[in-house]
């Protein structure tokens, strides 16, 4: 089938859409000059608003080209939820009841391991919690465990490898992390009723070759830096805070456990967002500021990915059919890096007559892939939002982020591969 003026636009803007990814340091460097449009630069160099600003572009040119009313219909018929979703996890799960539960969890474990606790602390926010991203879903745990990050490692070590490897490491397990349920990856909801998986499915084909490349990934990671996080993170961390009630951190645990359970119904989990900002409003005492700005701008990039990438079945769908099995786990862990897994294999699961080994090896490998870039992951802009005030500059390289990524995907990739 050849493409539209309005496809071909669309792609030509994707493209151009991944290319600046990759250039945000440029345009950092061009904001921090301070020149007259010192501002449009250090806008241009937040990745956040790279493919939202894209795809307005694409929607006025679908405007001019294809009229007013395709325009609309085209927007009406896309699916904001997930970015919706994102946004309201996002915001619950950082909130200081929910973290701090969280924390004094990690903590407890930590306690009762006969090792330095910064080193425990690491190994197990990087392999236990994005294994609970299968239950809490991986948004979730991607903002978890990209705080505590935050807070006990990444603010107190300055070192360049250490960062990226760590972001490459907590990228690629929460992508991979997720599978051991139907529900909480976003590239295994796309396809679970159509190809008739369940969670057991998910965990006896899936889950437990992503166990062990998370564990083993963490621990390679915590070998590494162990020398790092013992010289520079204190053993116990001293925080002053107020002792949260129970109610408090209960409320705040159903609002979360409501919106996990309505993910796919925006209306409710929305409502029940609403509810949960006024709930914070009544409580101030307890709360520290909601990660607000940093949740839309999550959801902004999602949503412009969204509307890019629904103008790319043209290639894409055919591209995919034409592989065989092996050929297709490569080829996708590959395509994730440059569009979202999620719509790498809802693609793919228009393709008729695929085969059961087929199948697993698209979203085998689109999960594989899911942490090579920014992009390739639904979670991935949560995880890049919260840490990247404390890189350099406070920007993260995409071409440092794809290095950083390399040895936890072949980690993940080899697992996948596993006979059984």
């Amino acid at each position: 089938m050849s493409p539209s003026p309005v496809e071909l636009l669309a792609t030509a803007l994707f493209a151009i859409a991944i290319l600046h990814t990759f250039s945000v340091p440029f345009f950092a460097r061009l904001a921090h000059k301070d020149g007259p449009h010192a501002g449009f630069w250090h806008l241009m160099a937040e990745v956040e608003v790279v493919f939202g600003v894209w795809a307005f572009v694409l929607i006025v040119g679908m405007a001019l080209l294809a009229g007013t009313a395709t325009t609309v219909e085209y927007m009406d018929t896309r699916n904001f939820t997930e970015p919706l979703f994102v946004f309201a996890i996002m915001v619950i799960a950082a909130s200081r009841p929910i973290l701090d539960l969280v924390m004094d969890a990690v903590a407890g474990i930590a306690a009762r391991v006969p090792a330095h606790r910064a080193v425990v602390t690491y190994f197990i926010t990087l392999s236990v919690v994005p294994l609970l991203g299968s239950l809490i879903t991986e948004p979730a745990a991607m903002t978890l465990a990209a705080i505590m990050l935050r807070d006990t490692a990444f603010r107190r070590i300055d070192n360049t490898r250490f960062q990226y490897l760590t972001l490459g490491v907590l990228f690629v397990n929460i992508s991979i992390g997720g599978v051991l349920t139907a529900y909480a990856a976003p590239p295994v909801l796309m396809v679970a009723s159509t190809f008739g998986w369940d969670s057991a499915f998910m965990a006896t084909h899936f889950g437990w070759r992503a166990a062990c490349a998370v564990v083993l990934n963490a621990a390679v990671a915590t070998l590494l830096f162990r020398g790092l996080l013992v010289r520079h993170v204190p053993a116990k961390l001293e925080v002053h805070r107020h002792k949260i009630p129970v109610a408090v951190a209960a409320v705040h645990l159903l609002f979360l456990i409501g919106v996990v359970l309505f993910a796919h119904h925006p209306a409710i989990f929305m409502g029940m967002f609403l509810l949960f900002i006024g709930y914070t409003t009544a409580y101030k005492r307890f709360q520290d500021r909601l990660m607000i700005k940093e949740g839309l701008m999550v959801g902004f990039f999602l949503a412009g990915l969204i509307v890019l990438g629904g103008l790319q079945k043209w290639w894409l769908q055919d591209l995919l059919g034409s592989l065989s099995p092996m050929a297709l786990y490569w080829g996708a862990t590959i395509l994730t890096a440059v569009t979202d897994n999620a719509a790498l294999t809802y693609l793919g699961s228009l393709v008729e007559g695929s085969s059961e080994a087929w199948r697993y090896m698209l979203v085998a490998g689109a999960v594989t892939g899911g942490g090579l870039t920014v992009i390739a992951n639904a979670p991935n802009p949560a995880g890049f939002s919260i840490l990247k005030p404390t890189f350099a500059g406070g920007t993260i390289s995409p071409l440092f982020l794809l290095f950083g990524s390399l040895g936890p995907t072949i980690v993940a990739a080899v697992f996948f591969l596993l006979p059984g």
